[in-house]
């Protein structure tokens, strides 16, 4: 399993169904600053400024660490 799958397992786990956009084509590893390239869908639109409380970089390689 990449780091990728555990980013995206992990977001799912903490807010299952969110839509994103997460665009590491060279598979660089998921850093804080990587994490801050994720494109959210708000409405329809996407944003680089996650609009999601839950799912900060700490909750989020919390859950990454787990898998």
């Amino acid at each position: 399993m990449t780091n990728i799958d555990k980013l995206f397992i992990a977001i799912e786990t903490l807010k299952p169904n969110t839509p994103l956009i997460f665009r590491d084509e060279k598979e660089l590893g998921v850093t804080e600053e990587t994490f801050k390239t994720i494109e959210w869908d708000i409405g329809g639109s996407f944003t680089t400024t996650n609009p999601h409380a839950e799912l900060g970089w700490t909750a989020v390689k919390t859950e990454m660490d787990k898998l």
